[in-house]
């Protein structure tokens, strides 16, 4: 029987996220993803008298085929992905993964390779800043798994969180959007964190829904050499299918000078990746009120209420502070009450304390009013 809440979601990709106009060119990436959302999203696309263009794709065999990559193979990969790319004015990415660490024993060079190639070029250099797009998971026994539910029930939370009312979440994050865009220094302090920077002149950007399902947050970046001191990571993380935990980072002058993890080797080779890996090109917070735990899946737990995260690599270009990576490390660190507690300051001011936003003109973030 075919589930209507899947076509409540391809409503809300083509119609919110992605505001598909006549004749527009959508591309749909399928990796891993039962064809009925594809086909919802198709029927959707073509309502809206939009282009529909689906790429399907295994996470086994993009592994088998980094296994065996050369350079010319991966160059030649990513120059045919763009290609495409290029003509597309949406991008709707669906994201399913039967195991998280399909990838884990990819050597570094071939990452590094895919990344250079074939990433990079196709979705941080053409998809990102030229068209619209919207990136989500696919809830399967895997997902579930991590956040310790059943199927059947994680199912409903997917629904849930990924059909909030974003409407009214994007009219509640102005005030935190305007109180960002005239700030000049950031501290944070929770347990085992100290850490300060500034985010003066550096745009705001709020996240309503339009390039994550789920969403919840609002984000910039420091200055780059502004970073100082240090922050301990309280949420586990995947990162090319290795999971890292108690990461660690002291910072002098905004560069990554010490760091430590669970698996530290593979954490330095990632910082190692190039230069601008050892800087930051993100710090964003996070609010949805339906996630609370974390689930080894950045697109949920870099937007878990009570959370922020400083990000590694690269900026994105709408909030630049200039730094250039192949990578891009959403890191998360939550400031709740059975965690330790943590404040948040902006130019000295308390803005949120133990995950809840004490500002008054930020209230409207806090989880019962979100949801209420």
């Amino acid at each position: 029987m075919h589930d209507p809440r899947i076509d409540d979601l391809a409503d809300l990709l083509v119609g919110y996220s992605c505001d598909l106009q006549r004749g527009e060119k959508i591309l749909i990436e399928a990796i891993d993803t039962p064809s009925e959302l594809v086909r919802s999203l198709i029927r959707r696309v073509d309502r809206a008298g939009g282009v529909p263009f689906v790429w399907q794709r295994s996470n086994q065999i993009i592994r088998d085929l980094l296994l065996v990559a050369s350079e010319a193979q991966m160059r030649l990969l990513g120059e045919v992905d763009a290609a495409l790319m290029r003509e597309m004015d949406a991008y709707v990415g669906i994201r399913g993964n039967p195991n998280v660490s399909e990838w884990s024993d990819v050597p570094t060079d071939k990452m590094t390779l895919y990344q250079r190639h074939a990433w990079v070029p196709v979705h941080r250099d053409i998809r990102v800043p030229h068209t619209k797009w919207v990136v989500l998971r696919w809830p399967n026994p895997s997902m579930a798994q991590l956040a310790n539910t059943s199927t059947e029930d994680f199912e409903d939370f997917y629904f849930r969180v990924c059909t909030l009312d974003y409407a009214k979440m994007s009219r509640a994050m102005e005030p935190l959007v305007e109180l960002m865009n005239g700030t000049d220094r950031v501290r944070l302090v929770a347990s085992g964190t100290d850490l300060s920077f500034s985010i003066r002149d550096i745009p705001a950007i709020p996240c309503d829904g339009r390039n994550n399902i789920p969403d919840g947050e609002v984000f910039t970046a420091p200055i780059r050499d502004s970073v100082e001191g240090v922050i301990q990571y309280n949420t586990p993380s995947i990162y090319h299918g290795i999971t890292y935990e108690d990461v660690r980072f002291r910072f002098e002058r905004g560069r990554i000078v010490e760091a430590s993890a669970s698996d530290t080797r593979s954490l330095e080779q990632v910082l190692d990746s190039d230069e601008g890996a050892r800087y930051i090109g993100e710090f964003a917070i996070g609010f949805n009120p339906h996630v609370t735990e974390p689930m080894k899946d950045i697109l949920f737990d870099e937007k878990i209420a009570g959370s922020i995260h400083l990000t590694p690599g690269s900026c994105y270009e709408e909030a630049s502070n200039g730094n250039e990576s192949q990578i891009h490390w959403d890191l998360v660190l939550r400031m709740t009450p059975d965690l330790g507690g943590g404040e948040i300051y902006f130019d000295e001011q308390l803005v949120r304390k133990d995950g809840i936003f004490v500002h008054p003109d930020l209230e409207a973030l806090n989880p019962e009013n979100l949801i209420g």
